[in-house]
């Protein structure tokens, strides 16, 4: 966007509770219309959102959907989100029911699609600022990856054992190797994504006990161990 655009289009400040008011009022028309669709109530909308543990009385349901409501508190959108059986991203970006949406103010709008990309940092931007996310993005696959060639080896392990024939048994050691590398590869993939998160001082995520061994020994273990052994 030039200068020019800029100032043809934004004289003044009044544009940005304009832009508010455009999110609030997506947001708005979205709940009404999930609601609905669901066939609920203003006060069932209510009675779910107390249950979920977040109270939003019904007046305040109808004074949002009406327009009449002067904000919209995050944890509201995100309550309403569960309440409705959605996610918050889709209310504030209602793809397929909004033609285009305004993400931020002195913005052109654009498509729903575009906005929710930007909001998920799913865009085609640079990650230089958001390595911490792929980080943890790929240590998600490769826990996955994981798992399901853990339970994959799994059952070659019960087919190579239970082989009614050398020609059964030769193909299940060949699927249960298979199986051995991607573990294998799936592991390595882990230990990167953990270094780097480790480097950058991040949280490490969770290890199930059967992929302990990534990580790399603590300090001192292997002198315990060895006098252990000794024991």
């Amino acid at each position: 966007m030039t200068q020019h655009d800029f100032d043809a289009g934004y004289d003044d400040e009044d544009d940005v509770p304009e832009w508010a008011d455009h999110v609030m009022a997506t947001v708005a028309a979205e709940v009404r219309r999930r609601r609905k669709e669901l066939r609920m109530s203003a006060q069932d909308l209510a009675d779910r959102c107390e249950q979920i543990g977040h109270p939003i009385p019904r007046n305040v349901i109808a004074n949002m959907e009406s327009g009449r409501r002067a904000n919209l508190p995050l944890v509201d959108v995100m309550v309403l989100a569960r309440a409705l059986h959605t996610n918050p991203i889709c209310l504030i970006y209602p793809i397929g029911y909004v033609a285009e949406v305004q993400r931020l103010p002195y913005e052109d709008r654009t498509a729903p699609w575009e906005a929710m990309c930007w909001f998920t940092a799913q865009d085609s931007g640079s990650l230089a600022d958001r390595d911490m996310l792929r980080y943890q993005r790929e240590h998600i696959e490769a826990l996955g990856e994981a798992r399901a060639a853990m339970a994959s080896e799994s059952y070659a392990q019960y087919a190579v054992e239970h082989a009614t024939s050398a020609t059964q048994q030769a193909e299940a050691l060949r699927d249960q190797a298979a199986c051995l590398e991607r573990i294998d590869k799936a592991k390595q993939r882990l230990r990167v994504a953990r270094s780097f998160i480790r480097r950058d001082r991040g949280l490490l995520p969770y290890l199930p006990p059967e992929l302990a061994d990534v990580d790399p020994p603590e300090p001192g273990s292997n002198a315990n161990t060895a006098e252990e052994n000794d024991l």
